[in-house]
């Protein structure tokens, strides 16, 4: 896949939710995300600014049992669509590191573009998991949209909370911080020749 062309497009239907996204790695930022769960969509806005990648996502869900469903789905999908846009990763840097403050929060984030999916979250404070923010999304999602996004991506991925005390500001600033590792680690060096590894293959 040329640099050109680092886009996917893809569709999951389930019996729980629906999903519709597409995606430009080589972006500005768009997006128009719609996901009938405000607070996610907020989350996946930050996303695409600070990554640089242009997204679309549409996405429909049993929102009345739970968001549960429909973030995992929408986090299923987007990983699958950023191994499928990165194609055989030739020339890309491959490593990303991101400190990343929201006012009392602070967020360090490192991706590494690697095949081999594995996630490290830690910090986010007691009883964030039960937090509703906005009213409707639980903290413990934000761990479950990562482990999504990072499995089906075949990334590697370290999450560290070292600070925060409102849950909306540690949330927003754990996906800003992902988004600017995973910003440099897609990014094309031109000082890359091929794969950036010693197996040949990522």
């Amino acid at each position: 896949m040329s640099p050109s062309a680092r886009t996917a497009q893809l569709r999951r239907e389930t019996s729980e939710s629906s999903i519709e996204l597409s995606l430009d790695l080589d972006g500005s930022g768009e997006s128009d995300i719609r996901t009938s769960v405000p607070f996610f969509d907020h989350l996946l806005t930050a996303f695409a600014r600070h990554s640089l990648t242009d997204l679309t996502v549409r996405a429909e869900g049993d929102i009345e049992i739970d968001v549960h469903h429909t973030a995992e789905d929408v986090g299923i999908v987007l990983g699958q669509a950023l191994r499928q846009a990165l194609g055989d990763k030739s020339g890309i840097s491959r490593f990303g590191d991101a400190l990343v403050p929201l006012d009392e929060a602070l967020v360090q984030a490192v991706v590494d573009i690697s095949g081999r999916p594995y996630l490290v979250h830690s910090g986010e404070p007691a009883g964030f998991e039960f937090h509703l923010i906005g009213g409707h999304f639980t903290g413990s999602m934000v761990r479950h949209v990562f482990e999504a996004i990072t499995f089906n991506a075949a990334l590697t991925t370290h999450i560290r909370v070292l600070g925060g005390r409102d849950p909306h500001h540690i949330a927003e600033a754990e996906f800003k911080a992902f988004a600017r590792a995973f910003r440099q680690a897609k990014a094309l060096d031109p000082l890359v020749t091929g794969v950036p590894s010693t197996k040949g293959a990522l």
